[in-house]
């Protein structure tokens, strides 16, 4: 069997009895990884009696964390690979969603789909159009299999990439690219199994909520508490409560889920009713980090315990499995003194950074260019809707499509290629503009985004950002001045359009990250 089941069946069989709580904290059920793994052996056999084969894909669509641990490692222990679908939300139409899954089903060319109750009523939709679907309960109830051999270079995760489901792509993670990131994620954050203990609520979904939130802990065998995106959302405050009851160590979310957070602190006046002092990594990613949030963050956390040195900023992609660079631990945000960009740490065990200019030459430091990662996690391509695409060039280098720089062997990340905005000749990083824009008050903190505005033939910059204020028109024109004002002040530039949107109304991806080419696309309805 490959390293990666190799690890996870052996945790499966350590005596120390570390394992997963999961509807905590009104209904906790708790199981140890030896549990999921039996109940995880089942699935796997009723997968193969159903009539998976090994090298199958096989789709999950599930909500609940404690079915779909044991449902995502008994498709490994099957020998297939697991794709986490996107789920439909209250307001989808459930033909198009239907339209698009099979479309992307089709894609991976799977047949069939494993789901929990939550999404019952998906059955029928799916069958209809020719998919296997299998309830997992369901499955539960197989004779337990031994694993099924996997080579490390077969597929083991395909992670739908962000954007719309109509135009699907997925990045094949291997059994050895996984094994080689959860190795050197291990080695980074200095991660102890026997004591660690992480809180998450992070969606499975998404490539830092599955890969980093789940399937770590589950093969390294680590205390883990996870809640859904929803429960979050119903109860913010839960988060720190998870971390005070179970004594929690790690944890991570993107900007928007550290806004949050300190949002709903500020507002608890009671300091003994958390203590988050034992949290060592509050790991900050998925998308640019906002020093303004993470600062705030800190200082909320602050009140109760929390060091500020626990943030950790971090650089990934879901092409690199997860995982490309940590800072170094214990010394919390810390930014670039050239630029004022945060320093993400060098590249982790087995990996190699580099910044490439126009001509395709390597840059010096401080330099900017694109970045391109190699190493063992880098994977080796997609699936798209016109066949396999390679990641990689020749020399095994992946074009992140990201800028950036090297900072004394630390990676900065200035911005998307695509988003970078042009203004009298000079590179403007939309993160930037967006960092000094949620400084003006009134403005959501993290919920701004800046693009390029095509007016009268030449590129524009407009701003969109949330304020509570959105409907007073005398608080909007003030939210516009002083928008503008900031980002003359921090850039030089001034902006064409400012629009102030309530709050809501930025189109995000399902983990929280703001979707600026639709905003580029909507802006003629905002203006």
């Amino acid at each position: 069997m490959s390293r990666f089941v190799e690890t996870m069946v052996a945790t499966a069989g350590n005596p120390v009895r570390r394992g997963i709580t999961t509807g905590a904290p009104q209904e906790p059920i708790r199981r140890t990884w030896s549990e999921v793994h039996l109940q995880a052996r089942r699935i796997a056999g009723a997968l193969l009696a159903a009539g998976v084969s090994p090298r199958d894909s096989v789709g999950v669509l599930a909500a609940d964390p404690g079915l779909i641990a044991p449902a995502v490692q008994g498709i490994w222990l099957a020998g297939a690979s697991v794709t986490m679908l996107h789920q439909p939300t209250p307001r989808t139409d459930l033909v198009a969603w239907a339209g698009d899954t099979v479309r992307t089903l089709r894609m991976i060319s799977s047949v069939t789909v494993v789901l929990d109750e939550t999404f019952a009523a998906l059955a029928e939709p799916l069958r209809d159009k020719g998919i296997r679907v299998l309830p997992v309960l369901e499955l539960t109830g197989g004779a337990p299999a031994e694993p099924v051999h996997s080579d490390e270079d077969d597929p083991a995760l395909l992670q739908l990439t962000s954007g719309s489901t109509a135009e699907p792509k997925a990045v094949v993670i291997s059994h050895g690219n996984l094994i080689a990131n959860i190795e050197a994620m291990t080695i980074a954050a200095e991660l102890a199994p026997e004591t660690d203990v992480m809180v998450s609520w992070l969606p499975l979904f998404h490539d830092m909520g599955m890969v980093g939130f789940l399937t770590v802990p589950m093969t390294v065998g680590m205390e883990l508490v996870k809640i859904t995106p929803v429960e979050f959302l119903r109860s913010p405050l839960s988060w720190p409560e998870l971390i005070t009851t179970y004594r929690g160590t790690i944890t991570a979310a993107p900007n928007f889920g550290y806004a949050v957070f300190a949002r709903q602190l500020s507002k608890v006046d009671d300091e003994s009713r958390f203590d988050l002092s034992r949290l060592r990594i509050a790991l900050s990613g998925a998308e640019p980090i906002d020093p303004a949030v993470t600062r705030g963050f800190t200082e909320q956390g602050a009140r109760f315990g929390m060091p500020a040195e626990c943030v950790l900023c971090a650089y990934g992609m879901a092409e690199a499995t997860l995982a490309v660079s940590f800072a170094p631990l214990r010394t919390g945000l810390v930014l670039d003194e050239v630029r004022g960009f945060p320093l993400l740490g060098p590249p982790l065990p087995g990996l190699e950074v580099r910044a490439i200019g126009a001509a395709g030459e390597v840059l010096p430091e401080h330099e900017i260019g694109e970045l391109q990662v190699r190493g063992a996690a880098v994977t080796a391509g997609y699936l798209t809707v016109d066949g396999p695409l390679a990641t990689q060039d020749e020399q095994g280098w992946l074009s992140t499509g990201d800028e950036g720089y090297l900072a004394g062997g630390q990676v900065v990340v200035c911005g998307r290629r695509k988003d970078v905005i042009i203004l009298g000749g000079r590179n403007i990083y939309p993160t930037d503009v967006e960092r000094a824009a949620c400084a003006a008050p009134d403005v959501r903190p993290g919920n701004a985004v800046a693009v390029r505005w095509d007016g009268n033939g030449r590129e524009r910059l407009a701003v969109v950002v949330e304020s509570r204020r959105a409907g007073e028109a005398e608080a909007v024109r003030l939210i516009r001045k002083n928008v503008a004002a900031e980002v003359v002040h921090a850039l030089g530039v001034r902006p064409n359009a400012v629009v102030v949107l309530p709050p809501g109304e930025l189109p995000k991806t399902p983990s929280g990250k703001l979707r600026r080419t639709e905003v580029r696309e909507r802006l003629g309805e905002w203006l």
